[in-house]
């Protein structure tokens, strides 16, 4: 009697272990099912690619931190592991007028790991066309995409003389003195504008090269220079707070983010820039899959509530391109400003 009862309590506990067994296998599942959305794009993006990232990967800003082309990468860098399971690492490489950046990307090893933000810009479509330079950036780079264009706001001093275009270019030709123009780099979009208002008003523009564009607007505000340029973010707390005043926009329509700044060509100054392009690139020859990847993941920071915000206070619209359509944006941008150095006939002197 003894033992079978013992049978029947052995056989109990073999069913009670059964049901545990089967509840346990039914509790993954639903484990999985309360991800979170970034659990899930992340996962949905390793299986994307089967090896790669399985290491931090490495965005050189060519220039020095603050400005525009940096904040834009912090920004990136901020929501960037909602969507790839491993982290970007910002890293400032500035000088040689942001050469030295584009060079050390240009020669790293291409496999997705080190990438350049700040691709299209002066030193990629104006520079090469001026000067002799240690990189061809329709040969060197491989374009992922585009993130944004904004325009150059050019200012003066908040307690300059100048309160428009038109005083400033009347003043030059009466005095006869030249204008002296605090800008980004060398060849960076900012140089580019001076020097074609310069061109086509006929006044003598000095543009004064820095690191980067924090450097260039700190030198403006402290009254180094006549008149400058920057990016929205650049210059707007320093507008909003009397210390810099907008003359004019480069771009050929008004900046939203700055709706009552003219452009050039209302105070018939006959002359407009492509913007500040910021794009990503990596070195040449690196894996179309991977290019894929990274593309991918950017889309999905583009999209993201919390960039899209960083954006709009860095005063820098979100343009996205993928690499096919970026790298067909990238050709017309060079040729379009070869034609505007060959018609203007700009040299760096």
């Amino acid at each position: 009697m003894y033992r079978k009862k013992a049978w029947r309590i052995l056989g109990l506990l073999m069913v009670a272990l059964l049901v545990l067994l089967i509840a346990s296998g039914c509790g993954g599942k639903s484990a999985t099912q309360d991800n979170t959305p970034s659990q899930e794009k992340n996962e949905g993006a390793a299986a994307t690619s089967s090896k790669y990232p399985e290491k931090p990967i490495t965005i050189i800003v060519p220039y020095a931190a603050g400005g525009s082309t940096d904040a834009l990468a912090r920004a990136i860098e901020k929501v960037w592991t909602k969507y790839c399971p491993q982290p970007v690492m910002i890293v400032n490489k500035p000088g040689a007028g942001a050469v030295v950046g584009r060079e050390f990307v240009k020669t790293s090893k291409p496999d997705g790991y080190t990438l350049m933000i700040g691709y299209g810009s002066g030193e990629d479509l104006i520079g090469p066309q001026l000067q002799k330079v240690p990189y061809d950036p329709l040969k060197d780079f491989t374009p992922i995409a585009r993130m944004s264009i904004h325009s150059t706001i050019i200012c003066v001093p908040g307690n300059s003389q100048f309160k428009s275009m038109k005083e400033l270019i009347d003043w030059a030709k009466t005095s006869n003195q030249p204008v002296t123009a605090s800008v980004s780099t060398a060849t960076g979009n900012v140089n580019i504008t001076m020097r074609g208002i310069g061109k086509v008003t006929g006044i003598n523009i000095v543009p004064i090269p820095h690191q980067g564009g924090a450097q260039a607007i700190t030198d403006l505000i402290g009254g180094h220079a006549i008149v400058g340029g920057g990016s929205g973010n650049e210059v707007a707390p320093h507008i909003q707070a009397g210390r810099l005043r907008p003359l004019a926009v480069d771009l050929p329509e008004r900046d939203p983010a700055f709706p009552d700044v003219p452009t050039l060509k209302e105070q018939g100054i006959n002359f407009y820039s492509w913007g500040s392009v910021k794009g990503i690139a990596a070195p040449a020859g690196t894996p179309k899959e991977v290019v894929d990847y990274l593309a991918d993941v950017l889309k999905k920071v583009s999209e993201d509530p919390e960039f899209k915000e960083s954006m709009k206070n860095l005063h820098q619209p979100i343009l996205y391109m993928g690499p096919e359509e970026f790298q067909k944006f990238f050709k017309e941008a060079y040729d379009y400003f070869g034609k505007l150095i060959k018609d203007l006939n700009i040299t760096l002197q």
